[in-house]
């Protein structure tokens, strides 16, 4: 049975023989492995090309930025199941991960999307002011969050994303993307009647669209850097494990509010 689209069998990304390995056009053994650092692999992998000196400052900054926040969600979810299933690392490691979506973590995609769109309508027609107001209006219409802003514990501001942004303005990066960010960021007092911090999950789709890394791969940035974080987190939990202490913790904080037993 036929499902999908099948007209086009290629990869651009990887082949290999007997005798060597193909990558993006260079020979793995020849011109890769010893001569570039993983972050700029990562940028030639993902898009083709190897990085510009700024591009490869910002992917590593940002993986950096990300890749550990404590025991949020993500962490807590895979250090509970090493300590249920121990034989299990590579499982635990995709529990952490599988947790990535739009409220933590994978946000950084749902903002970037929302910025895309408000970049292309103000080129279209109008300004980034008036493209962000309108956004905000939609959204708040819609009774969803505005993605990249505010932090339930940076409330006065998320260290990262300050620094990263302070990094762009200081190498000259900032284009329409970090732009549309700031004109979020003054259109929110007047919207909501308060202003809200930019938050790490919109300092780095910003940043990293306007460096030209592809919309399509921003939620990747994320799970690569959270995944060096997951490894911390779950070789610890081998030497102290802590995991069973969450899940009884987590247990002991719910009360039942059911039905009495009859």
């Amino acid at each position: 049975m036929r499902i999908g689209k099948q007209d086009a069998p290629h990869t651009a990304i990887c082949t290999s023989d007997a005798t060597s390995i193909t990558v993006r056009g260079r020979d793995l053994c020849g011109d890769v492995i010893g001569q570039i650092d993983f972050t700029s692999y990562f940028w030639l992998l993902v898009t083709g090309q190897p990085p510009s000196e700024a591009q490869r400052f910002f992917a590593n900054a940002v993986l950096v930025a990300i890749a550990e926040h404590g025991l949020v969600p993500s962490v807590v979810a895979a250090r509970m199941t090493l300590a249920a299933a121990p034989e299990a690392f590579q499982g635990a490691v995709a529990a952490g991960l599988l947790g990535c979506g739009s409220v933590v973590l994978g946000s950084a995609e749902v903002a970037g999307r929302f910025y895309a769109q408000l970049v292309a309508q103000a080129a279209e027609s109008g300004t980034p002011d008036a493209a962000a107001r309108d956004g905000i209006r939609r959204l708040r219409a819609e009774k969803r969050a505005v993605p990249g802003f505010g932090h339930p514990q940076h409330a006065e501001g998320d260290p990262r994303a300050l620094l990263l942004l302070a990094l762009a303005e200081e190498h000259g990066v900032g284009g329409a993307h970090v732009a549309m960010l700031y004109a979020l960021r003054d259109a929110l007092p007047d919207a909501l009647g308060r202003p809200l911090p930019i938050n790490i999950n919109g300092a780095i789709p910003a940043i990293l669209l306007d460096l030209g890394f592809p919309l399509g791969a921003l939620k990747g940035i994320s799970l690569l850097a959270r995944t060096a974080g997951l490894v911390a987190h779950l070789y610890e939990e081998t030497e102290r494990p802590i995991g069973f202490i969450m899940s009884g913790a987590g247990a002991a904080a719910i009360s039942y509010d059911g039905d009495e037993r009859v």
